[in-house]
């Protein structure tokens, strides 16, 4: 036999498309050529495998060595397709079976030594291996997160040598069994800690309940980063699927998966000298970034208005469409990011227009010209706009912490409308598209009309209208009502600060 074909997974984005290992011993000068848009690791990858038939006692074929990468067009990087070359080198010169080979996929980095070393984004590529039907074999390091995926025949190894006896029905391999993870209350910020603010606490139970996007403004110090910090203790946990989902991109980002972290609800923070490539991702090849790092979670931005323009108006798409697509000269992408975005900032540069308790120094200029940083489009897509005032002293004592509602108790609230929202649509209500709202959020006349009054009062524009309706449905879900009434449109009218400030200044 001179010619084997393995089975091995690419790296795309969070795809895995498969990739054909085919290995052909030609008569010639002892020399490996590696084809197929191979970067320089891939090249690398003769002298590894060459290292380590030689520390295995594997004799290495004399002669010409062509291993041919297919699809040709499709670019390979990283140490992963090490394993799989040397196992078709061994098929190809007789050392091990070759018709056991096309039952399984390979991954891995071999050192030196033989010994198999992890790869990143091992997720994807079990779930790419399960869908089309074959046993999966990666090193024992990426075994607890394959074990992540259900229903998926993943096998572990230490060594070259485990693997080639395991094909040669010399030995057998350990299998990656489902992780048993216990489910605990891991509750650390908790929104009984904020005193005062009910109405910036409502808000955020709204938002929890509905995923709607929310910006508090207020000035410094009055909790607003404190109250976005406990927004995941009132979330409930991610499902399967979801929890899927998160766990593939975070697998192929530069920071992994941590198998602890399955089903919480992600939460990035970025700081705000972000810069937009880390905020939507990029990089050669391209890499997540923080919009879909936060995906099925939350990205809370404080500080809104330190961030770079340009680096906000990026967020504008994926806050629609639910990803972000990078393009480069080599690489095409599309990484899922469909993030509720969490937002803080001032009402001025010094932070203390409207305070009573001290007194702003900014002119109304300079006021405006600080809200104006950010832009009416993407204010557009936050659907809930609300203030966050300085408090009395009396309101911040440790005395009153016994009275407010735990993030326990909050939370139940929050999964019981989420479950009619799925009960109903299968979606969370700010995920609603502009032809859903008849279906399952139609007004009769009174408060129809009541928005109506509003649109033309605030000079809302089309998507705000869509947004406060969004809003009021999930006011409805939270207090179990079939329908809207003109109640749930008027609460949801009031989170909206920067339209009635605005108002009031045209006056």
């Amino acid at each position: 036999m001179s010619l084997a074909i393995v089975y091995s997974r690419a790296s795309a984005g969070i795809q895995a498309p498969l990739v054909t290992i085919e290995v052909h011993l030609a008569r010639g000068s002892r020399l490996v050529h590696i084809v197929g848009m191979p970067e320089t690791a891939v090249k690398e990858s003769r002298f590894r495998v060459h290292s380590a038939f030689v520390n295995a006692n594997f004799e290495f074929p004399f002669g010409t060595v062509i291993v041919s990468l297919a699809p040709a067009d499709l670019p390979k990087e990283g140490g992963r397709f090490d394993l799989p070359i040397a196992l078709g080198i061994l098929a190809a010169s007789n050392q091990i079976p070759y018709k056991k080979l096309i039952q399984y996929e390979f991954v891995g980095e071999l050192a030196l030594s033989g010994e198999l070393r992890p790869i990143e984004g091992i997720l994807p590529i079990v779930l790419s291996a399960r869908e089309a039907g074959r046993c999966l074999i990666v090193p024992r390091a990426n075994a607890a997160e394959a074990a992540l995926v259900k229903d998926a025949q993943v096998f572990y190894a230490d060594h070259l040598l485990e693997v080639s006896g395991y094909l040669q029905g010399r030995n057998t391999l350990e299998s990656c069994a489902p992780l048993m993870i216990s489910k605990k209350n891991n509750i650390t910020l908790d929104l009984a800690d904020v005193q005062g603010q009910p109405h910036a606490k409502r808000a955020l139970e709204i938002a929890a309940a509905g995923r709607h996007n929310l910006l508090f403004i207020g000035p410094p110090g009055t909790g607003k980063t404190m109250l976005a910090g406990r927004l995941p203790s009132i979330l409930p946990e991610l499902s399967d699927q979801h929890a899927v989902e998160v766990a593939a991109i975070a697998s192929v980002s530069n920071d992994g998966f941590d198998p602890s972290q399955w089903q919480v609800v992600p939460f990035r923070s970025p700081h705000h000298t972000t810069s937009g490539i880390a905020l939507v991702g990029g990089g050669r090849p391209p890499h997540p970034g923080e919009i879909s790092l936060s995906h099925h979670g939350v990205l809370f931005l404080d500080e809104l208005t330190e961030f770079n323009r340009h680096a906000l108006e990026s967020l504008r798409e994926p806050l629609e469409s639910g990803k972000i697509t990078i393009s480069r000269a080599a690489h095409q992408v599309v990484f899922p990011a469909r993030f509720q975005l969490l937002a803080a900032m001032n009402p001025c540069q010094c932070g203390y227009a409207g305070s009573p308790k001290r007194r702003c120094r900014c002119t109304e200029e300079q006021v405006q010209r600080y809200l104006s940083k950010i832009s009416g489009p993407l204010l557009d897509r936050i659907d809930m706009q609300v203030e966050v005032p300085s408090l009395p002293p009396g309101v911040l004592s440790f005395a009153t912490a016994s009275v407010n509602e735990t993030s326990l108790v909050v939370k139940a609230r929050v999964e019981e409308a989420r479950l009619r929202q799925y009960l109903r649509q299968e979606k969370c209500n700010q995920e609603l598209m502009a032809n859903d709202l008849s279906q399952f959020c139609s007004l009769s006349d009174k408060p129809q009309q009541l928005l109506n009054q509003a649109m033309q009062k605030f000079n809302l524009s089309a998507r705000a209208y869509h947004r406060v309706i969004k809003v009021a449905r999930t006011l409805a879900d939270l207090t179990g009502d079939a329908v809207i009434s003109d109640n749930h449109i008027s609460e949801a009218l009031t989170y909206r600060y920067l339209d009635r400030l605005k108002y009031e200044q045209s006056r």
